[in-house]
């Protein structure tokens, strides 16, 4: 190129962007001008300038929950002995979490499926999923599910499904309150008035007998505003481990039909109680043979250790496949601006699991391996107390079921066994017999006695 013509170019090029970047401070300058200091100003909201307090300034450090807290606690202490009874997940005799075999093998076929997609799922979820869990819980043979009664909706595990349960009734249910058993898990009272219902209590437990507070339950709801909900739990009572018997659950299903009471189970135990998903589903399949209607939330975590996956449903049985209908698309509405729909790998091994006759009774083996190690760790310490003369009765280690125990330990005894012994629980004195090995109950045996002994 000629050398004039080129720095002819680069004259021109210099001039233009001389031009453009006047023009643009100008410009600028002449905006800022225009617009009044004040609204130059940094918001007192937009944050922290010059030294000035955070507009979060005067919020409280809220309290630790008072059970993932435990494990808080216990993940400061460097104590080499120290034993965590406090989280309420399944743990092998070394003490480590288990992933299930048939869980891996399931993943395994969803890796290798060339078809797999990571697409949205629809807001009631994985509908394979819903169709097996609502068989899973109501049994295959269930009229419900033979006459399109039951709307079923993926959860986020147990929370979620009870959540989005809540706040369905909260909406469209005339009475919008909810007994709960005293105790109970310590996310229902939470979870249901945060959804809008008004939370009541029923007797449930007896600190003396250790066992049911049956006449104080019947009473109670006996007394219950007809058309009221109450919270069941559907096997393995959390925190307490005490179950009423069929027998028991036949009265209660007499009562509140007969005062128009809806139940609302939740499930979070099924087949990891007993060892037996029919048996531990026979109170919710009780209340749906007689044609009534009624709630039930699920989990997986426990009886498939898909903890981090967060897989649950909500199933709601209704009189009629067209009224089953209309509360299907009333719940998309409680979920789409909630979640706007649920996580498609949990569900998805979940289906395998369930529709392949070779995996499910491999999962019901292994569901019954992990219920009977916890029966042997409740034999294995009412043994080691019995040994030490430990004063009182244990037998309810014997009598409760599924993955707690509701020791019968105050507050006090329980300080004391964190603090001499390293061991770590709920102050209400429920533990986790999944938390406990052959190694550490001979520990816990020696914690107990002491604190026993030592403290009233």
């Amino acid at each position: 190129m000629d050398d004039t013509i080129a720095s002819h170019l680069a004259s021109s090029a210099e001039r233009r962007l001389s031009t453009l970047s006047h023009h643009l401070t100008g410009h600028s300058a002449s905006m800022a001008s225009e617009i009044p200091n004040s609204a130059l100003s940094p918001s007192a909201t937009a944050g922290s300038y010059g030294g000035a307090s955070s507009v979060f300034a005067n919020i409280l450090q809220a309290p630790d929950d008072s059970i993932l807290g435990v494990t808080v606690a216990y993940n400061k202490d460097p104590s080499p002995v120290k034993v965590n009874l406090g989280v309420g997940a399944y743990r092998t005799e070394e003490g480590k979490p288990l992933v299930l075999n048939v869980v891996r093998k399931a993943e395994q076929l969803l890796v290798n499926n060339p078809s797999g997609v990571k697409e949205y799922l629809p807001i009631t979820g994985l509908a394979e999923f819903n169709k097996l869990s609502a068989k899973l819980i109501f049994g295959s043979e269930s009229p419900a599910i033979r006459e399109n009664r039951v709307a079923t909706v993926q959860g986020l595990s147990g929370t979620g499904s009870l959540r989005v349960g809540g706040e369905f009734l909260a909406k469209h249910y005339f009475e919008r309150t909810i007994y709960i058993p005293q105790p109970t898990w310590g996310n229902h009272p939470k979870i249901f008035t945060l959804s809008g219902l008004a939370v009541k209590y029923y007797r449930y437990y007896d600190p003396a007998t250790r066992g049911l507070n049956f006449h104080g339950l019947l009473e109670d709801l006996s007394s219950a505003p007809p058309g009221a909900i109450v919270l069941l739990h559907a096997c393995a009572h959390n925190p307490t481990g005490v179950d009423p018997t069929l027998e028991q659950w036949e009265q209660i299903r007499q009562l509140m039909r007969s005062k128009g009471l809806l139940p609302f189970f939740d499930s979070a135990y099924q087949g990891f109680a007993s060892g037996s998903l029919d048996v531990d589903a026979q109170s919710v399949r009780m209340f749906v043979a007689d044609g009534g209607e009624c709630l039930a939330a699920q989990s997986y975590a426990k009886n498939m250790g898909l903890y981090g996956e967060r897989v649950g449903a909500l199933s709601i049985v209704c009189k009629s496949s067209d009224v089953a209908g209309r509360v299907e698309s009333q719940l998309k509405l409680v979920i789409r601006p909630m979640y706007s729909n649920p996580p498609i790998h949990g569900a998805s091994i979940v289906a395998t699991i369930l529709k392949n006759s070779e995996l499910y009774n491999e999962w019901t083996v292994e569901l019954k391996m992990m219920a009977d190690r916890i029966i042997s760790m409740r034999r294995q310490l009412f043994d080691a107390l019995s040994k030490r003369g430990t004063p009182g009765d244990w037998s309810h280690i014997l009598k409760q079921i599924g993955m707690f125990t509701f020791t019968g330990l105050n507050s006090d005894q329980v300080a004391f066994m964190t603090k001499e012994f390293h061991i770590y629980m709920t102050s209400d004195g429920r533990i986790s017999m999944a938390g406990l090995s052959s190694r550490t109950v001979p520990h816990l045996a020696d914690a107990i006695h002491a604190a026993v002994a030592r403290i009233n």
